[in-house]
């Protein structure tokens, strides 16, 4: 018996040794600090589709767990490895496990700001919008293309930039595409609250009109406080059915955005965006328009010119006019500035 009992008591105290060390394991996988030990906070990002393994791969490389094998094993025993969720998350320095696997299973994220203040073409666009967001460029478009086909609200393949408004928005890592373009699409629509509708509609211009117009006011000129002059102008034209004569317009329709100076010949470029040849607003923007520029719209100012030139000082600002014959006069004044400056360049090249 004496064998037994000793037996026993040998078996008592290894369960014992052995059930303290599992607890005190335990207890450390659970409650003892293992992420960003002695470090900053610091987002990680979790891709949709990655895998649980690039999961553990990333945190590891990241530097953002001491001890990936308690990490691991806790993620798993919680069930994380079946359901990753992705997202940019917060994990902050001396989380434990546990904590830290909360996070990235609640999907509590972080949101992210999008900003962007001039786009061309749609491409440019969603490059801008999903640079920092888990959604790819096809997808955007993708979706951009689904919304054009089922809105009501007049936006087509042409127009629908004008529902882009250049601001900073916030979103999170994991928004899909279509809810990315119907929160551009509600922004929208607060933003032609009452007061603007009612500006417009006195211009005789829908919303999507107005940031046409706006778009080509804004290539017009990169001094914003006659921005508003410019707009009456061109206003003063489309309510005589007068071609606009934007020269930015003939940039957009040739396609080559480094072009500095329209020639004659660029006005014979067959394009509805050729606004020499064709009267009337293009059937989209030419960019992006700021709402600086929009606001020069709605509030423009009134005169009665419907020509303007570069003024001859370069300062950047135009010369305006109300008949061809000013604008002729201006023109020439312009025009000598610059074969003087021309001449003034090419004998300092020779010097």
């Amino acid at each position: 018996m004496g064998e037994i009992k000793k037996a026993k008591l040998v078996l008592f105290l290894v369960g014992s040794v052995l059930l303290i060390s599992f607890t005190f394991y335990a207890y450390q996988i659970i409650y003892v600090s293992n992420i960003l030990v002695e470090r900053e906070d610091k987002v990680f990002l979790v891709r949709p589709g990655t895998s649980y393994r690039t999961v553990l791969e990333n945190l590891g490389k990241g530097g953002y767990v001491n001890d990936m094998v308690s990490f691991g094993f806790l993620a798993r025993l919680s069930g994380y490895d079946k359901k990753i969720v992705p997202g940019r998350f917060i994990l902050k320095s001396g989380m434990t496990n546990l904590q830290a696997i909360k996070v990235l299973k609640s999907g509590k994220q972080e949101p992210i700001k999008i900003t962007f203040s001039y786009a061309r073409l749609t491409d440019e666009l969603a490059e801008k919008l999903t640079k920092n967001i888990g959604v790819s460029t096809e997808e955007f478009k993708d979706a951009l293309d689904e919304f054009v086909e089922n809105n009501k609200d007049g936006f087509t393949k042409e127009n629908v930039r004008c529902m882009f408004l250049p601001n900073t928005y916030e979103v999170y890592f994991n928004v899909t595409p279509q809810d990315l373009i119907e929160k551009m699409h509600e922004e929208f629509n607060h933003f032609w609250n009452k007061e603007r509708l009612d500006k417009a509609k006195k211009l005789e211009l829908t919303p999507i009109e107005v940031s046409i117009l706006a778009s080509i006011v804004q290539a017009e000129t990169v001094k914003q406080d006659e921005a508003p002059m410019i707009a009456g102008l061109y206003l003063n034209r489309l309510k005589k059915d007068i071609a606009l004569q934007a020269d930015p317009t003939l940039v957009y329709a040739s396609g080559d955005f480094s072009l500095k100076r329209v020639l004659n010949g660029h006005k014979e470029i067959n394009s509805p965006y050729n606004t020499y040849k064709h009267p009337g607003l293009p059937p989209g923007p030419i960019n992006v328009p700021q709402i600086a520029s929009i606001e020069a719209v709605l509030n423009y100012t009134k005169s009665n010119y419907y020509y303007m030139c570069a003024k001859e000082d370069f300062s950047g600002y135009h010369a305006f006019a109300a008949n061809l014959s000013e604008h002729n006069i201006n023109a020439r004044k312009y025009q000598k500035a610059l074969s003087a400056e021309i001449k003034k360049g090419e004998a300092l090249k020779k010097n």
